[in-house]
């Protein structure tokens, strides 16, 4: 079967915020078309991939990707055509090189990782094999724990709720993924049960998430340990909690500014308030609990809770090889956020996941804010055996199709599939 590339299409499409984004289909010679679409973040780390918009505050205010969406169908397209799509390093390379810039400023993240994984997945049906197959190989039958974030704050809440940004419940103790789904969907549903009782708003934030206004940012996770209970499940034993406090988002001037309880913390005082939490409630994972600069207190952080949970870097590594080597270096932390838009192609991505594990780091793929329904990483994150996938409530079509393609990777694996659980994440889970 002929798999070079015959050539690339992009076009721009809305993301699930109605925002632009750029989606891509690759011709193989031999017939094969297939597509892919690429998020876009809210709360994004200023260290990140550029991703390419027009700027023409006439269309989209601003926000088009037209010119990404070029960069596709000229360039790039002209320069991988004839290329063959199962040697995909060699293409992402090439991409690399022709944007030329140490951030793809030129070409635009969005447009060359729509191309790129656009490619993965034509060479994989080309090659006959489901895409976590092609990979992640024949071993590749782990299946992930998923990362519910069923409680908002902070931008994804347009500030209304907690300063915190993602309150996710984390169903380890179920049997297969399946049942940590539904288990999920349960605790998201009695969650809103337990809002209304209390006279809370049950509108949802970008991620799917509730978006109440609160009092405090530990008034979320008491809200959800009651949901959880309510459903005759036990906190600590089948269901755990991370955080997500995005916490660049309210860190300014060397201080943290916690707007809901009316308090501005240093460093080593938001250390302390994390510690105070993850001693309470059945802390998992701790994700952004300082700003992306603050290497210092994530030192601090690292040293007080790193033994405990595992400490995951997003703004702070934005699935950056050179940033996650400074971190294993510096012993800052104990895992990273793998967000494929932060870095650009799917080369560079699985060598972020690779420098992690080698350093015995937990890797958790994510999803964006602005998301399509392409489930390209919950086929990645069994490729990859991360462990575990962050990709919003167990609500809104295209959160949900990341949890609905893991149940059809687990009924395709049969009896070779196996579910994460407990060994999960960089540090064994806690008795509580």
């Amino acid at each position: 079967m002929d798999t070079r590339i015959k050539t690339v299409y992009g076009r721009q499409i809305l993301d699930s915020r109605g925002n632009p984004t750029v989606e891509v289909e690759c011709f193989l010679e031999c017939g094969i078309t297939a597509r892919a679409g690429v998020p876009s973040g809210a709360s994004t780390g200023s260290h990140e991939a550029v991703e390419l918009r027009d700027g023409d505050k006439k269309r989209f205010f601003g926000k088009g990707v037209l010119n990404a969406v070029k960069n596709v169908n000229g360039p790039v397209a002209e320069k991988i055509s004839g290329m063959d799509a199962v040697n995909q390093g060699e293409i992402d390379l090439a991409m690399i090189s022709l944007d030329g810039t140490p951030n793809k400023a030129n070409l635009g993240a969005n447009a060359i990782l729509a191309v790129s994984l656009a490619v993965a997945r034509a060479a994989a049906i080309a090659t006959g094999l489901p895409l976590f197959h092609y990979l992640g190989g024949a071993n590749a039958t782990r299946l992930p724990v998923p990362m519910m974030n069923i409680l908002n704050g902070g931008v994804h809440a347009n500030w209304q709720g907690a300063d915190f940004q993602e309150y996710m419940i984390v169903p380890y103790g179920a049997d297969n993924v399946r049942q940590s789904i539904e288990w999920g969907s349960e605790v998201y549903h009695a969650l809103k049960s337990v809002l209304k009782a209390k006279g809370h708003s049950v509108g949802v934030g970008d991620e799917g998430g509730f978006a109440p206004e609160v009092s405090s940012n530990e008034e979320p996770i008491e809200l959800i340990m009651q949901a959880i209970t309510e459903v005759g499940l036990t906190p600590g034993k089948d269901i755990g909690i991370a955080l997500d406090p995005a916490s660049t988002e309210f860190f300014k001037d060397g201080r943290y500014l916690l707007r809901t309880e009316n308090r501005e913390l240093t460093s080593e005082e938001m250390v302390e308030y994390h510690a105070a939490l993850a001693e309470r409630y059945p802390y998992v994972v701790l994700e952004d609990g300082l700003a992306e600069d603050d290497w210092a207190g994530w030192k601090i952080l690292n040293e007080r809770l790193g033994a405990m949970i595992e400490l995951v870097g997003d703004d702070l590594f934005v699935t950056n090889v050179r940033r996650i080597e400074r971190g294993i270096k510096e012993d800052i932390a104990n895992g990273v956020l793998i967000k494929l838009n932060q870095i650009g192609t799917l080369t560079e991505t699985m060598a972020a996941v690779r420098m992690a594990r080698l350093a015995g780091w937990g890797a958790m793929v994510s999803h964006r804010s602005g998301e399509t329904v392409d489930s390209f990483i919950a086929d990645m994150t069994v490729a990859l055996d991360t462990g575990h996938l962050k990709t919003g409530a167990p609500a809104r079509g295209e959160r949900v199709e990341k949890y609905n393609q893991l149940m059809r990777i687990e009924e395709q694996l049969g009896d070779a599939a196996s579910f994460a659980g407990k060994n999960a994440f960089a540090r064994p889970v806690r008795s509580f």
